[in-house]
């Protein structure tokens, strides 16, 4: 089916076109004219699927069928981090560009005071993290009394961050007559609750199994002494070439001493978490995807919405303790049709982690050895010297996650959706770790 048959106006066509896509996701396919036809919306899709245009396409069109006539914004998107708040921003513009509606973003980490200026301008959509937009209706800087559509984008991931009171005093601020449409990954009861109590009588759309991975992810699990990880990881960048690749940690502070190591390897690295200022996470993104270092660190908040075309690699340095992340986690890669490969380096005290990640996904992940590298089912406590068995875990890699860094932009929860695909339709195809012990088929779409 061509974009032409979703009923979209002339416009949106053009831009849609001038990204270069021809063909619409399935989910597009399916949320684009149900969003059309004023109803409310329940997605649930993998990463990569075209998530952010399935809903953008829509609501510019529904917007443009009438002059603004007030200034509050008419649509509001909320996600959990700045990452996916300014990715959502920009494709509002890129998509709306032959439109005359006006959009912004606000979030945490930058100064209030450029985000007041436009918000007194007037705004017809309005993209923001909870806690900044919080922020905005407590000094009466923004009104939200007349929204006519409501989109929570990676809603699983504002649960998991702590943001649902924030978004129950959000919701006392609209109108009670609206759109609702909410969009993830994954899901849960909490995210059933959730939608129960925003959406009317919603479409249902599911475009991959529940919880599921995308079919076009290579998974590898290297099982390793915890204290060689960092050798293995820089082992397996230098020996396989891996020229483009995401590193997950646990924490902000293994994220920066991780970096600091693979700095030291001769690995060029930078990291991205919460502690980080927006500037600095704009920089350390922006030299990612041009190459200018071949790893990124990072930590699960500070990854949400990390828009990066054809990324080939992922690895779980540190195992996720919440299964579901694992989900999220490995999305960054096969996106949009591409393919990709997750590897995850499992210490003895992680087995557990791995076997509800098998468990979720109902499938047993391949193992691979590494020559020398071969690991034992104890290991050493790095802070008793004795034999840290399964099971066990040491404090230094305890999560995080219960601190639920807010940094004003940071959150989200919920389990149906992509973090907003890139464009429309159609995956670049992956670009391939060439030289690298992992396949990776290449695979382009219309």
């Amino acid at each position: 089916m061509p974009f032409e048959q979703l009923g979209l106006r002339p416009e949106l066509l053009r831009a849609v076109a001038a990204e270069g896509y021809t063909r619409p996701t399935p989910v597009q396919v399916r949320t684009v004219p149900a969003v059309l036809e004023g109803r409310d919306v329940l997605a649930g899709a993998q990463t990569g699927t075209g998530k952010t245009a399935a809903f953008t396409l829509p609501i510019l069109q529904l917007l443009s069928r009438h002059g603004n006539r007030v200034r509050g914004p008419r649509a509001l998107v909320l996600a959990p981090t700045r990452e996916l708040a300014a990715q959502v921003s920009e494709s509002v513009r890129t998509y709306g560009r032959n439109l005359r509606l006006s959009s912004t973003a606000v979030f945490g980490g930058v100064g209030i005071g450029p985000q007041i200026e436009k918000l007194r301008r007037g705004v017809d959509i309005l993209v923001a993290t909870p806690g900044r937009l919080l922020d905005h209706a407590g000094r009466g800087t923004v009104d939200l009394s007349r929204v006519e559509i409501l989109v929570l984008d990676e809603a699983d991931r504002m649960l998991d961050m702590g943001f649902i009171h924030d978004i129950r005093r959000i919701m006392k601020l609209l109108p009670q007559k609206r759109q609702n449409m909410l969009f993830s990954a994954t899901y849960s009861e909490e995210i059933k609750r959730l939608a129960d109590g925003i959406l009317h009588n919603p479409e249902v759309i599911e475009v991959a199994q529940r919880n599921s991975a995308a079919e076009t992810v290579t998974h590898v699990v290297h099982h390793v002494v915890r204290t060689r990880k960092r050798e293995l990881l820089t082992h397996l960048i230098r020996e396989r070439d891996l020229r483009q690749v995401l590193v997950f940690t646990r924490t902000k502070r293994g994220a920066d001493a991780l970096t600091r190591q693979l700095l030291q390897d001769g690995v060029s690295a930078t990291a991205i978490h919460g502690n980080k200022t927006q500037s600095a996470r704009t920089r350390a993104l922006s030299d990612f995807k041009k190459g200018a270092v071949r790893t990124l660190v990072a930590t699960d908040v500070a990854s949400r919405g990390l828009d990066i075309d054809s990324l080939p690699h992922v690895v779980n340095y540190d195992m996720p303790d919440v299964a579901q992340d694992y989900v999220h986690r490995i999305g960054r890669t096969g996106r949009a049709g591409a393919s990709g490969v997750a590897l995850s380096l499992v210490s003895a005290d992680e087995r557990d982690l791995l076997t509800n990640i098998q468990r979720l996904l109902n499938r047993k992940l391949p193992v691979e050895e590494v020559s020398g590298f071969k690991h034992d089912h104890a290991e050493v406590s790095p802070q008793s010297g004795r034999r840290q068995g399964r099971g066990e875990r040491s404090a230094d890699f305890r999560s995080e996650r219960s601190a639920k860094s807010r940094d004003n932009g940071s959150g989200g929860s919920w389990k149906p959706g992509k973090p907003g695909a890139r464009g429309a339709s159609g995956a670049r195809g992956a670009k391939g770790a060439k030289g690298s012990g992992y396949s990776l088929s290449r695979t382009r779409r219309g």
